[in-house]
């Protein structure tokens, strides 16, 4: 089982490094016994059951907070709902973006097949705004499609509302779609990336959050590193500097 890399912690809350493909519940969708976040939490607090305040996907990684009792969870859950807490995220995505805008596109909720199988199934699209900015560009002789190079971005993410999978599907409404994302991205690129550089994860990381602490009044600004193979990958399209590096140096083959 993944060990847990703790961010931040403090009498009240926990701020915790997801990995990638780690799951922050157990899901239906996922053999009895897969690991998950949650269960590791409760061991760490020895039999203490953490409170979520907020989720991230599967295959997104980077941090994520829980509340260590019901009345911290609620104060942050009020923190999100005002919209008071500052997120970014990291995401290599397909092509050239512009080097900032804002994607206001409204998004219908997408349902869970048996969580949500009582849920009205025509609800109106919700409000969605993600603000992006362009950090870096690289263009690699590798061949997709019609094309004999492919063109990537190092994109900055902050999104003002929190529906679900909005980054992955406002980035797939502006044609460009995250690499590694297998259910809205570009599965030519995605095949290519995995032949090339052995990319087996969503390129998306939750790098940053920022929000008054709802008891002690400091202001929190915690930051995620990304993993050892996106530190490599990104090193080698000389993006140095542009995100916060992995602890670790292990060289990537085919980068």
């Amino acid at each position: 089982m993944t060990e847990l890399n703790i961010l931040f912690e403090d009498e009240h809350l926990i701020a915790v490094n997801k990995p990638s493909g780690l799951l922050v519940h157990p899901s239906w969708i996922a053999p009895r016994g897969t690991p998950n976040l949650a269960s590791m939490l409760k061991q760490y607090f020895e039999g203490g059951s953490p409170y979520t305040i907020h989720r991230l996907d599967r295959p997104t990684s980077g941090v994520i907070l829980f509340g260590k009792n019901k009345e911290i969870a609620q104060k942050m859950n009020v923190i999100f709902a005002e919209r008071k807490v500052d997120k970014t995220y990291l995401c290599m995505v397909r092509g050239y973006t512009s080097e900032q805008d804002v994607i206001d596109y409204p998004l219908k909720e997408q349902l869970d097949k048996i969580a949500d199988k009582h849920a009205d199934q025509d609800k109106p699209a919700q409000d969605a705004v993600s603000h992006y900015k362009r950090l870096a560009t690289v263009e690699i002789d590798m061949p997709v499609g019609r094309y004999e190079k492919s063109r990537y971005s190092l994109v900055e993410v902050k999104p003002q509302t929190g529906r679900k999978h909005q980054i992955r599907r406002h980035m797939k409404h502006i044609f460009h779609p995250i690499a590694g994302d297998t259910k809205h991205g570009d599965n030519k690129h995605n095949k290519a990336l995995r032949e090339r550089f052995e990319l087996q994860r969503l390129m998306l990381m939750a790098s940053h959050i920022s929000f008054e602490h709802p008891i002690t009044g400091e202001i929190l600004s915690i930051t995620a590193p990304v993993d050892t193979y996106t530190d490599q990958l990104f090193a080698s399209f000389g993006w140095q500097g542009l995100f916060p590096p992995s602890m670790q140096e292990e060289p990537i083959e085919g980068c």
